[in-house]
């Protein structure tokens, strides 16, 4: 019976130390072993986010970088509260998920721009560009909209609206070279460049597939456009001192030199 007795009393006092414990943790705002889960695209956000990994440390933040190749689970998985932020889309894109999917999410803070290219394996000018020409864009709403807009800005279409975020085939009026738009999902688009006559793809996407925008772009945007990309998180979450940490360290003057020596304008500093 003493033997039960004082066994039962270890098991308790075990309890009661590491509950100690979690509240030391907590009492400390988190800074003993405080991990944040941010999702990012690997191509050029999950890099950037690898850069900044020291300078968090030191301020008391883990960071744990999750990978995504869609640009649909990051979202829903902040969401969910699966993942604290998301580094991986522009503000228009933010908007129209959000509006679609009815999510609580809010932009943090503008990081950098990757201008929207033109690509194809076939010409090497858009001059040579065929009659009838299959055109791919991103399927998205508001990467399909800034894909028509380059068309237009490169004279290849008219559209009814020019500053219309989500314009779509049927905001097209002129068409000279009756050019075949097809939309597909941003991620296939650098694997279809065989199949289409041009394609116009998404910077991340083109850099995990070894093209490089300054070089290989028959044309690209100006680095002036309102899709600067974001730090996402929930209205929940968004003010904590863990976020704004990370905030900070992603508009510090050390990533500002890292996105231009790294991508030499591949990339572009928005802040």
């Amino acid at each position: 019976m003493k033997k039960k007795l004082l066994l039962g009393f270890l098991s308790l006092s075990l309890v009661v130390v590491l509950g100690a414990c979690g509240d030391k943790s907590a009492e400390n705002g988190g800074k003993e072993g405080l991990t944040i889960k941010v999702g990012a695209s690997p191509e050029p956000h999950s890099k950037i986010l690898e850069h900044i990994k020291p300078a968090l440390e030191k301020e008391g933040v883990k960071l744990e970088i999750v990978e995504f190749t869609d640009y649909v689970l990051p979202n829903q998985q902040v969401d969910q509260k699966q993942l604290d932020a998301n580094f991986f889309q522009h503000k228009p894109y933010l908007d129209s998920e959000v509006k679609k999917r009815g999510m609580d999410l809010e932009s943090v803070v503008n990081v950098h721009v990757e201008p929207l290219g033109a690509y194809s394996k076939k010409i090497k000018s858009v001059d040579e560009l065929r009659d009838g020409a299959v055109v791919a864009i991103p399927n998205d709403p508001s990467n399909g909209g800034r894909a028509l807009t380059l068309l237009a800005k490169n004279g290849l279409i008219k559209l009814q609206d020019e500053n219309k975020l989500e314009s779509t085939a049927k905001d097209i009026t002129e068409n000279p070279k009756n050019l075949q738009i097809q939309e597909v999902e941003a991620a296939m688009l650098p694997r279809m460049l065989d199949e289409m006559d041009m394609a116009i793809i998404n910077t991340n996407y083109a850099l995990e597939a070894d093209l490089d925008p300054t070089k290989d772009a028959l044309f690209i945007e100006e680095k002036d456009n309102p899709y600067a990309n974001i730090l996402v998180a929930r209205s929940d979450n968004k003010d904590s001192e863990a976020i704004q940490k990370l905030a900070k360290a992603l508009t510090s003057d050390d990533v500002k030199e890292f996105i231009e020596k790294e991508y030499k304008g591949a990339a572009i500093p928005a802040f």
